[in-house]
């Protein structure tokens, strides 16, 4: 039998879509709780994926959650940055290197401002990204960083009929570089173990004989994990690894990064398939 693998990126909260009723009250009654950072489509997608773990459920060997994990102080947060005129930053603002060493922008603390410009330099030049600071966002401890309801209770069930926990990795705790792939930070710090090549988690997904891939967003941590194990497998054996189209969406304003990925990926052999497609592989696997 084959042995078939789900790894779900960052099916939190904060990065969800989600209708009012998802969305509890706080203590005192006054509002509700509501994602940071939504992205469009993502409630839906991840219902359909809640769905696809309850029909495919005898045919999935393992699953493995990713869990955007950060501290309420973070590189990637308004709560880091100033304008220059020591005004609050607003999210979504993006800071270049030369932003920071103009005076642009600074920190809240200004001790940390050359490690904060080693950081910059060091990500614009590995080209994958332009430093963007976002909402603050699944903070650790928060009902942000909690999975969506619907998917964690179709993993629930999958636990008790399978015997088996579903695996999860905390990234992003280190709030001196951004952690978008679940294998290693946008910038590795050496003195921090978690933030370099997960060689254990990689090892644990490369024991599939296909794993798919769902989660948020597409555009940036479905994106930068995929690639980074597409850059670790094996060559030759791309086609194991599938990406679910429809249990994917990307950050409203990226989705040109995102086509663009799924075009490289198919480019080098990684599959495209919808949910649908999925479970009827799973449930045939079961037979």
């Amino acid at each position: 039998m084959r042995k078939l693998h789900l790894l779900v990126i960052d099916p939190q909260n904060d990065f969800c879509d989600l209708p009012v009723d998802y969305c509890p009250a706080t203590p005192d009654g006054t509002a509700r709780l509501a994602p940071s950072l939504p992205v469009r489509g993502a409630h839906a997608d991840l219902q359909r994926l809640a769905a696809l773990v309850d029909a495919g459920r005898a045919g999935l060997d393992a699953i493995t959650v990713t869990l955007d994990s950060h501290q309420h102080l973070d590189i990637a947060h308004p709560t880091f940055w100033r304008n220059a005129d020591g005004s609050a930053l607003a999210p979504f603002t993006q800071i270049t290197a030369v932003d920071l060493r103009v005076g642009r922008y600074r920190l809240r603390d200004a001790s940390g401002t050359a490690r904060a410009q080693a950081y910059l330099d060091a990500l614009e030049a590995r080209g994958r990204y332009i430093h963007m600071v976002w909402p603050v966002h699944c903070e650790i401890g928060s009902w942000g960083h909690n999975i969506h309801y619907d998917l964690r209770q179709a993993f629930n069930r999958w636990e008790e009929a399978r015997l088996a926990n579903v695996h999860k990795v905390g990234k992003g705790e280190n709030p001196w570089t951004e952690h978008y792939s679940a294998l290693m930070a946008e910038v590795p710090d050496p003195a921090d173990p978690a933030t370099q090549l997960n060689t254990a988690l990689l090892a644990r997904l490369r024991e599939a004989d296909c794993l798919y891939i769902a989660g948020e967003a597409g555009s940036h941590c479905v994106k930068a994990s995929t690639e980074h194990i597409v850059d670790n497998w094996p060559a030759g054996e791309l086609q194991r690894i599938v990406l679910i189209r429809d249990c994917i969406s990307p950050v409203a304003g990226f989705e040109a990064q995102y086509d663009a990925f799924l075009a490289d990926m198919q480019a080098r052999g990684v599959q495209i398939a919808s949910a649908a497609q999925v479970t009827t592989a799973l449930q045939a696997s079961a037979q």
